[in-house]
């Protein structure tokens, strides 16, 4: 005769389907906000030279692809080292699925217009060129990648600094980790901001700029490795 199933139990079950549903549902609208960045237009190429004009777009969704997926692995390995169910988990979670369908769009542009400038045009030509449009129109866009691309790095700041608090299971191993890469995209966030606030106060002239502030998450590496040692020798003996 089987036993009986107690409340726990049941409890843990509804946890796990309810966990399954969430990543399953943050997996589809990453996976969608993907095929936005379709390199052939919404279409499949008819003939060769259709074809051909259509792979003149992989770099710019090569990159693209890299960067929300990067995103999407950041909130996989949230959901691996927290393995939190509760309600601020799923609002934090819907949020970073919300600004990522708004990212892609602001994200597609600058990087299609990136490898489009460096090409000559030869790379992504269906795009407008920023250099042909006004410094108003620069800066629009770089202030709403810079914003959209904080409002996703602080989410992920957000859901590993809440799992840290509040998922008591962790052992010390797993705390300083959910709070090592909340530090992470905090500073990443904080790149995101000050590109977006360069963007408003530059000059016309030195608008492009606020893109080079990117090349400070090259430091993510040396200020982790600083806030790891930080934190070690604040530990007691």
């Amino acid at each position: 005769m089987p036993e009986p199933v107690t409340p726990a139990q049941i409890n843990a079950r509804h946890e796990r389907t309810e966990s399954a549903r969430l990543d399953n549902f943050v997996d589809g609208a990453f996976a969608f906000a993907i095929t936005l960045l379709i390199i052939s237009g919404g279409g499949l190429p008819r003939s060769v030279d259709a074809l051909e004009h259509a792979l003149l777009g992989v770099p710019a969704f090569a990159v693209c692809f890299a960067q929300l997926a990067w995103f999407w692995h950041a909130h996989v390995r949230w959901r691996d080292t927290v393995r939190l169910t509760d309600r601020g988990s799923l609002l934090l979670s819907l949020l970073l699925v919300f600004f990522a369908l708004i990212f892609v769009f602001p994200l597609h542009l600058v990087y299609s217009d990136f490898f489009n400038s460096i090409s000559g045009g030869t790379l992504s030509p269906d795009v407008t060129r920023l250099t042909s449009n006004t410094r108003v129109d620069v800066a629009a866009l770089f202030v709403c990648y810079g914003l959209s691309y904080a409002c996703m790095a602080g989410t992920l700041a957000m859901l590993y600094r809440h799992g840290a608090r509040t998922a008591t299971w962790l052992d010390r191993k797993e705390t300083g980790s959910a709070r090592l890469r909340s530090m992470i995209f905090t500073y990443v966030a904080a790149v995101g901001l000050f590109s977006a606030l360069l963007a408003l106060v530059l000059p016309a002239q030195l608008t492009g700029l606020s893109g080079s502030v990117y090349f400070l998450l090259a430091l993510i590496g040396p200020v982790a490795k600083y806030h790891r040692s930080h934190k070690k020798a604040a530990l007691p003996p």
